[in-house]
């Protein structure tokens, strides 16, 4: 399952999230984390059984980590996979009556709630002593941090990217090993496969009825020009900065134009990807897991800001140890294997996956096919937002993010400054 399906799904499970949160709460003992237990260097691996949990849209990566760990050690990782709709539920409850899992995945955008609400260990001096821990995604490590202190490590990673038909590029009088230098020249490159008038064939498409889409997407524009879309607290949204209007008015301007799938205006996610993947659409920000299924020739870069530079939103899910486990030595022996190069490479990148360590950015798979390497490189540079009220202000359906951009790019867009107001008070709550 893709990128697409966890980041659109997920926007179903806000409203179960932020009924939980308050009981989670109450059911941890509030924020915090568990104490940290003795653990050597790497674990323990004395035939033990570990339990792990997961959502249902990591169940290949899940499983091919699982099975060559099984493989190798002593310890049993028994693997459960949720419905990724269940999957908050399922860990709300089990919280509540100390019946978590010895490992849970959880959505970065979800770790630092949970982070707070003490649910999972304290693994600092763990991953301190790992001599690669400047190379790990620092997204994915800042999203699991409260009070200094580190929670969780990157499980499986989602990065948006730059895609172009290099066959509609070729057609327009593109160049099509040439990736767009930044937006402006994004939208030229749009409204010239737009001119192409072929039939269902448009320059570029979004989910302008999706928030966790847009953020994906187009966070990365602010990024690339140096700027942020919240304060470092995640309490204040700064989604009205010249640079921020600036996307908004180059994909205003596309959408005037027509060089926007039409469709985009009133989707909500399922379908946001599909247009591009049937070759109709010449350019696109893209999940780069859907590289492997798309069957044309595609160019893949960073997402540009206006001025340039390249980007990405380092999604996917984060893991740790849950406070419930009586085998947190054991279940570190599965992250710090899981870390390494023989499952980052061996299993993840055998896989076409990306890697969670810049230092493997290159390995025997990915150059096979530059690309990947790209996808990769560009990781390193992407950031993960977090913000405990995250999901209120971004993903869910009505959310303030998501009127802004539709007064913005479908309206006169001029309320940018008013609705950036709203964004921030529901982050500040």
């Amino acid at each position: 399952m893709t990128v697409l399906t966890r980041r659109t799904r997920r926007l179903a499970a806000v409203a179960v999230a932020g009924a939980l949160a308050i009981t989670l709460a109450a059911c941890s003992g509030g924020g915090g984390s568990t104490a940290p237990q003795s653990i050597s260097k790497d674990g323990t691996d004395d035939g033990s059984t570990i339990t792990l949990w997961t959502r249902a849209p990591l169940e290949k990566q899940a499983k091919l980590l699982v099975e060559a760990y099984n493989d190798s050690h002593k310890n049993k990782v028994e693997l459960t996979v949720v419905p990724n709709d269940d999957y908050v539920a399922k860990v709300g409850a089990a919280a509540g009556s100390g019946g978590l899992p010895d490992l849970f995945a959880a959505d970065i955008v979800y770790v630092p709630n949970w982070v707070k609400q003490g649910l999972f260990q304290d693994i600092s001096s763990q991953i301190d002593g790992l001599s690669y821990k400047d190379s790990i995604n620092k997204g994915h490590l800042k999203a699991g941090t409260a009070d200094g202190k580190e929670h969780v490590l990157p499980f499986v990673l989602d990065l948006s990217m730059m895609f172009w038909n290099k066959d509609l590029f070729k057609e327009a009088g593109l160049d099509s090993e040439k990736a767009p230098a930044d937006l402006a020249e994004y939208a030229a490159d749009a409204k010239k496969i737009q001119a192409l008038n072929k039939p269902d064939t448009y320059g570029t498409a979004t989910g302008l009825a999706c928030g966790g889409c847009l953020v994906f997407t187009w966070f990365p524009s602010v990024w690339a020009d140096g700027q942020q879309v919240m304060n470092e607290k995640g309490t204040e949204s700064l989604l009205n900065s010249s640079t921020a209007k600036d996307v908004y008015s180059t994909w205003q301007d596309m959408w005037k134009a027509g060089a926007v799938l039409p469709a985009s205006k009133d989707e909500t996610g399922p379908t946001w990807t599909a247009a591009f993947t049937e070759g109709k659409v010449g350019v696109m920000m893209y999940p780069a897991t859907l590289l492997s299924s798309t069957k044309f020739d595609v160019g893949v870069a960073g997402i540009p800001g206006p001025k340039g530079g390249g980007s990405t939103f380092v999604g996917g899910d984060g893991i740790g140890i849950s406070k419930d486990s009586k085998k947190s030595a054991q279940a570190w022996n599965f992250l710090n294997w899981m870390m390494s190069e023989d499952a980052q490479v061996g299993v993840l990148a055998k896989d076409n996956d990306v890697v969670s360590r810049s230092d493997l950015a290159k390995n025997e798979y990915s150059e096979k096919d530059p690309r990947l390497v790209t996808i990769n490189e560009v990781a390193g540079k992407g950031e993960t937002p977090f913000s405990l009220n995250f999901q209120e202000a971004f993903n869910a359906p009505n959310s303030p993010w998501l009127t802004l951009i539709r007064n913005a790019v479908l309206g006169d867009g001029n309320s940018v400054d008013a609705d950036n107001k709203e964004i921030t008070s529901v982050l500040s709550q």
